[in-house]
């Protein structure tokens, strides 16, 4: 039989090139490490049979469910399992995989909620990453830090004000259940809209309604278009939950090192902490202090010390963290609260009685602090905020010690009358956050005295009048305020007859 001369050709080519892919092959054997499941629990398991395996190694198990090795004893290895475990039974086998867990990064993850591990939450199909980072990275030096200068602002006048928080800052939001910790952070996010802020929201062991809630109220306001969500909820494996706050950081150092300033909520860490300690007793290492392993204090270190404002010659960027804890019965002296506070570089506390008062938000300001904010508050803020702190504090004990006297001097009922207005002033709704102009206007108005002779119930439609004077009426020194430029004596009496003009208006019209 013979062979038509333009099939011979195809196949002497075809044969020519399968000789060269095999000669160019390179066979290299590789050792395939595998171990036996011994013990199977709800979020971990002991695995015997690799006894090269690395700390915080990748396990991979059956059905695509995957581990972190925590515990290297002699003669097994502890595993914390990032999956459930109800296909896993003792005897399956194990592999190791001889990487890290890594977490996918990029731009195409804003918008979009993932798990830790990177799988998608909100049903809009597989996350393209630009690449994967390991989850847990060495903090950038000291040398490669610079000081934090630039503001992060909240749009929240008592926190601007008051409480100012850096670009590069840790700052703990610290309270009771229910004290609206979730919702001053939610705040600051949707407040860095056109602002050129990366968001990162972190939900650690919260419950579903309420994460799904956090993403109904960014949805709505327009916050996902720079704002990617990370989520292990409360029915979630505890190991999602321990490594759930290091791939938000992970995600987050990816834009920062690319020139880009972060923020990321940490929602929250008291979750995060309880997680650790139920992995560390089931692995059975040793309780310590309220049965907290030894190292937790390490455990929350370690990642909010990966937030910081990087170099110029490193592009820059930024990475602020907002770490939320929870107190029990306002205790602050609590063991993680403490180790929280030691580590932070501030903390804004909300204590439950003014919350209980409809004081919102529920800011003590006589327990926060911020000990890096005030060099990188906006020069505008100081020229009105400079003496409110201290003299807001001496108001609320004034108001205290007064309940106690019926006979009172001129001067301090005109101490209490004043204060009760600034308290009424720094009420805010959620949601309504104020621009630096907005705030100016209001604090300046404040500081004067605008205020005063006006009955409490008309403060809040009387800001509603006064915050807008700078953008309307002063553009110019709008600008000149948010370029970082102070507030001269003759600017604020500009804006003092403006906001008194304002307030005679609205006088005349409820007469």
């Amino acid at each position: 039989m013979t062979i038509h001369p333009d099939i011979q050709i195809l196949l002497d080519n075809t044969f020519s090139k399968f000789g060269g892919v095999l000669e160019q092959h390179d066979f290299d054997p590789r050792l395939i490490e595998i171990g036996k499941v011994t013990y199977v629990g709800r979020s971990h398991a002991r695995v015997s049979g690799l006894p090269n395996v690395q700390s915080e190694e990748l396990l991979q198990f059956p059905n695509h469910v995957l581990g972190l090795a925590l515990n290297l004893d002699p003669d097994e290895v502890g595993v914390v399992l990032l999956d459930p475990s109800d296909q896993l039974t003792a005897g399956d086998e194990v592999r190791r995989t001889h990487r890290l867990l890594d977490v996918p990064v990029g731009e195409s993850l804003i918008g979009r909620v993932i798990d830790p591990v990177g799988r998608p939450l909100d049903g809009h199909g597989p996350v393209s990453a630009a690449e994967r980072r390991p989850y847990e990275r060495d903090p950038a030096s000291i040398t490669d830090r610079s000081p934090v200068t630039v503001p992060l602002q909240t749009g929240l006048k008592v926190i601007d004000a008051l409480i100012p928080i850096g670009r590069g800052q840790r700052e703990l939001i610290l309270g009771d259940r229910q004290t609206g910790k979730t919702a001053i952070a939610i705040d600051t996010i949707l407040n860095q809209k056109n602002k050129d802020v990366i968001c990162i929201y972190c939900a650690i062991g919260q419950r579903n309604t309420a994460v799904a809630k956090v993403i109904d109220d960014l949805r709505k306001h327009g916050a996902l278009d720079y704002t990617a969500v990370v989520v292990a909820e409360s029915d979630a494996p505890p190991g999602l939950q321990f490594v759930a706050p290091y791939a938000a950081t992970t995600l987050g150092e990816y834009f920062m090192d690319r020139g880009q300033d972060v923020l990321v909520v940490y929602d929250d860490l008291t979750s995060h902490a309880r997680s650790y300690r139920e992995l560390s007793l089931l692995l059975r290492r040793p309780p310590g202090r309220e049965a907290f392993p030894g190292d937790i204090f390490y455990l929350h270190s370690r990642l909010l010390e990966r937030s910081t404002h990087l170099h110029e010659r490193l592009g820059g960027g930024s990475l602020t963290a907002l770490p939320v804890a929870e107190t029990e019965a306002q205790n602050l002296s609590a063991y993680i609260p403490t180790n929280l506070i030691s580590i932070t570089d501030g903390q804004i506390y909300l204590s439950p009685q003014l919350f209980q008062k409809g004081i919102l938000p529920a800011v003590d300001v006589g327990r926060s602090v911020s000990r890096v904010g005030g060099k990188t508050q906006l020069p505008a803020y100081r020229a009105v905020a400079g003496d409110l702190r201290l003299s807001y504090s001496q108001f609320e004990e004034l108001e205290t010690f007064s309940r106690f006297s019926s006979r009172l001097d001129e001067e301090t009922l005109a101490t209490l009358e004043r204060g009760r207005r600034v308290r009424e002033i720094f009420k805010q709704p959620q949601y309504q956050t104020l621009s630096v102009p907005q705030q100016i206007s209001v604090l300046v108005a404040m500081a004067a005295g605008v205020f005063d002779e006006s009955d409490l119930k008309h403060i809040r439609t009387l800001e509603e009048f006064i915050a807008p004077i700078l953008e309307t009426d002063f553009p110019h020194l709008s600008e000149a305020i948010l370029e970082g430029k102070k507030l001269t004596d003759d600017d604020q009496q500009a804006i003092v007859e403006a906001a008194q003009k304002q307030v005679s208006q609205f006088t005349q019209d409820q007469a």
